[in-house]
């Protein structure tokens, strides 16, 4: 810790150059159209530029009819597979189904019972951290963003792996499993020790192999370990439909570009985590989440849709909540009629708010699902349809499950870890050439001015 309590603070100096960089550094909107650029690799119509191929996952968001593009409901593919089914599976059969998700995302193919049962013991014997590493490592400066803290407890993991660097592809198949292991283990232990730096008791539970991963979060985090069947399941459904999403989202397509250079996997997880991190992409669910504890204070009657509509048009007039001009879990840059995830949690969140005493909140969640395309609709240009997105019921699911907003982009990574696996998996087997995406150069050239010179 710096010695100097002001060592964090601003200074006139630091507001002086940053006013600067915004007067060299800003680009004119018009000139993105000039050169043909497109911005955030998405065309004007908000369609990704393809940067590459991939075996891992596929989404469908449009069919081909009569030669034109058409918006239809939309599918989610895991290997091929409909991740519907992967779902409907684990339901009708009564089981946590993350692990055999993972082994499906990582060999290509769902495994027969025995490779289930020997991929699970995997799991479990790759749970356990180094021997001092919860002292050492996460009690000491824990920080309040627990992806901060999961991302430097993955770095200090390099320091105890004697092959760190070696990217031959069984050895990183090793450390993959190991990180998705341990994801979970990481979060909540750096949770814990946050919240006993702010003077609330510690515990440290430790992980037990014989728990699914849902199972094992809830353990941990809970200071009696206890939890009730249906509220384990909905979060393993919650970690499998958070898996993996494709290779154009942000946090995906920073693991194949890292992947790319040959660098190590602790490092490329990290990168991973650095942009999940962002509110832009792991952070959604909180938005939605506390855009609902705002409406709760600002409707009266939550079952009046006449006073919920006047709040959403306030909300997209950028007159409420945080003045974003958003309804938080509308929308998706993929999806346009639906997002098969919302559908498939609904079912989910309904029956778990039956199970907690919240079935009016539901049924607001509900209204707004309905009301918000309406609304977005009227009041935007569309190039395509909006409805709800994953985000919308995920925050409300782990809301009811009494988990802490510091955890909600964690649980993102925790699932989505496994994906990244199997994209960087993927990117040292086909690793061509390092990506390198070529900018434009927009400035002026200058002569050199001597020192003695300058004004």
């Amino acid at each position: 810790m710096a010695s100097n309590p002001n060592y964090f603070d601003l200074t006139p100096e630091m507001e002086r150059m940053a006013e600067q960089s915004r007067q060299t550094s800003a680009i004119a909107s018009e000139d993105y159209l000039t050169y043909d650029v497109k911005r955030g690799l998405r065309d004007l119509n908000g369609k990704g530029v393809v940067a590459g191929l991939t075996n891992v996952s596929d989404i469908v968001a449009k069919r081909i009819v009569d030669g034109r593009e058409v918006p239809c409901e939309g599918q989610l593919y895991y290997r091929g597979i409909n991740v519907e089914d992967l779902v409907h599976g684990a339901l009708s059969e009564k089981r946590f189904a993350f692990a055999e998700t993972v082994y499906l995302l990582l060999q290509g193919r769902l495994p027969n019972q025995e490779e289930l049962i020997a991929f699970k013991q995997q799991l479990a014997y790759y749970r356990t951290l180094p021997s001092n590493f919860v002292r050492d490592v996460i009690l000491k400066a824990p920080s309040h963003d627990l992806m901060n803290s999961m991302a430097r407890s993955v770095l200090n993991l390099a320091s105890y792996d004697n092959k760190a660097d070696d990217i031959s592809l069984p050895n990183v198949m090793r450390q993959c499993i190991q990180l998705i292991s341990l994801f979970p283990v990481l979060a909540v232990y750096g949770y814990q020790a946050y919240h006993y730096r702010e003077g609330n008791s510690l515990f440290i539970h430790a992980p037990s192999p014989e728990h699914s991963a849902a199972e094992q979060i809830l353990a941990l985090l809970r200071a009696d370990s206890s939890y009730s069947y249906w509220e384990a399941h909905v979060l393993d459904i919650c970690l499998i439909l958070h898996a993996e999403h494709g290779g154009g989202n942000n946090s995906t397509f920073t693991t194949h570009v890292v992947t790319s250079s040959g660098t190590d996997t602790y490092s490329c997880m990290v990168a991973a985590l650095a942009s999940l991190k962002g509110p832009r992409h792991g952070g959604a669910n909180i938005k939605v989440v506390r855009m609902f504890e705002d409406m709760k204070e600002h409707v009266s009657d939550w079952k009046d849709e006449d006073e919920v509509r006047h709040y959403l048009k306030g909300l997209l007039a950028k007159q409420g909540f945080d003045r974003s001009g958003l309804i938080y879990g509308m929308g998706h840059a993929v999806y346009s009629l639906s997002d098969p995830r919302a559908n498939l949690l609904k079912s989910m969140v309904e029956k778990l708010s039956r199970e907690k005493g919240r079935t009016e909140e539901f049924e607001l969640y509900s209204l707004v699902a309905r009301l918000g395309p309406e609304l977005i609709s009227g009041e935007r240009t569309m190039y395509k349809g909006v409805a709800a997105n994953v985000d919308f019921y995920s925050g409300f699911i782990y809301h009811m499950l009494d988990l802490p907003l510091e955890l909600y982009t964690p649980l993102f990574a925790m699932a989505r870890v496994a994906g990244w696996s199997a994209h960087r998996i993927e990117e040292l087997i086909n690793m061509g050439k390092i990506i390198r995406p070529a900018y434009t150069y927009v400035g002026q050239h200058m002569p050199y001015i001597p020192l003695d010179q300058r004004g």
